[in-house]
């Protein structure tokens, strides 16, 4: 009897270990890595018991087309404050895809923002940027 508990024990010990070392894994490596620049729309704290930050960017490629939005899960506290100061404002996101995770307690997507960075020039079109005036510039205009 002792024996059988002791094999148990050490099975489930085993499988533990195992659950551990994939969800880690998992995490740690990623399936592609990018950027997406555009307007964060959206940005909210949810989950019952797992919290992340889910949000959604607005991508516009030329003006007049329709908007796509780009969803995205922030895992990181600092990031996600970076991501709520520029709300408004346009800003590429670098993001790491994540597979292989079975459940939303990790995020409800597969896009995990690492980096916010703001974008000063706007896009028109493919050749036609549109870079706003600097402080100083705009504050010496009559």
């Amino acid at each position: 009897m002792f024996k059988r508990t002791v094999l148990t024990l050490v099975v489930l010990a085993l499988l533990a270990a195992l659950v551990v070392g994939y969800f880690t894994a998992m995490m740690r490596w990623s399936y592609s890595t990018g950027d997406r620049a555009g307007w964060v729309q959206k940005i909210s704290h949810k989950g019952w018991f797992c919290k992340t930050w889910e949000g959604e960017l607005a991508l516009v490629s030329m003006p007049g087309a329709p908007v796509e939005k780009f969803f995205f899960t922030v895992l990181d506290e600092d990031v996600a404050g970076d991501i709520n100061r520029h709300m408004g404002k346009r800003v590429s996101l670098h993001y790491e895809q994540k597979v292989g995770l079975p459940t939303s307690c990790f995020g409800e997507t597969r896009y995990y923002v690492v980096k916010v960075v703001p974008v000063d020039d706007i896009s028109l079109s493919p050749g036609v940027i549109v870079q706003p005036p600097h402080p100083a510039e705009a504050a010496s205009a009559p």
